[in-house]
């Protein structure tokens, strides 16, 4: 069945995911752009952030996602997350799982976007038709004029507020008490606990987040020394 009048604006890197050439098989218009943020303008203030389950654990552990969901929410009305792949890999990706559920839960609770999960790039493909299609095909999806986000201060909280249990207000408090996000990431857990509302149970898990030895680290470690 082919689908005429729709037009989704792609970033270009989204070309190796395989979904242009699927949406250009049923007959989607396909615009290829270097977009400075999301992966799919699908309508009017509509734009969708695509990551597959790696992708997202690793953008949540490094710091990005919470930095690309303020760039999002900044310039678009509607942005959507669209989490693709099997759900079960997240135990076998994420070291903790529940710090990715509870980056997920601030997404959706703090920063409003949903998240939408498919299962393949195939059902992605259906769902951005699907999403396109719910527009006035007259006005169509078009580019924005977006500046890269250049303020400090605000990349220091999305730092800080991607470690576990820590929102912005959290945040400012840690910043307030010890002045850079390095200092902060270095206090110990008592110095932690002291933090108005954080609390020695979130102290705890912080540390236990920065302290914990990565296994990728490990790997790479054991591979060095077999190599020897």
């Amino acid at each position: 069945m082919k689908i005429t009048n729709l037009r989704i604006i792609i970033d270009k890197r989204e070309m190796k995911s395989g979904i242009p050439d699927l949406l250009r098989k049923v007959g989607v218009k396909v615009e290829l752009k270097n977009l400075p943020i999301g992966d799919y303008i699908v309508a009017p203030e509509t734009v969708i952030e695509r990551k597959t389950i790696r992708d997202l654990i690793s953008s949540i552990f490094d710091g990005r996602l919470f930095d690309q969901c303020n760039r999002l929410k900044a310039h678009f009305e509607h942005p959507v997350i669209l989490m693709e792949g099997n759900l079960d890999e997240i135990d076998e990706f994420a070291e903790n799982p529940l710090v990715f559920y509870g980056a997920l839960s601030t997404i959706v609770t703090d920063f409003k976007i949903p998240i939408i999960p498919t299962p393949t790039a195939s059902d992605t493909a259906k769902l951005l038709i699907s999403m396109s299609s719910r527009q006035n095909v007259v006005k169509g999806p078009f580019l924005k004029k977006i500046r890269k986000s250049v303020d400090l201060q605000r990349q220091q909280l999305i730092v800080l507020s991607s470690l576990p249990g820590v929102g912005e207000k959290l945040a400012i408090r840690m910043l307030q008490r010890f002045g850079s996000p390095t200092k902060t990431l270095n206090a110990s857990y008592t110095e932690l606990a002291k933090i108005t509302g954080l609390g020695k149970s979130r102290a705890l898990k912080i540390r236990k987040l920065l302290d914990s030895k990565s296994k990728h680290l490990k790997k790479q470690n054991q591979k060095t020394l077999h190599d020897i």
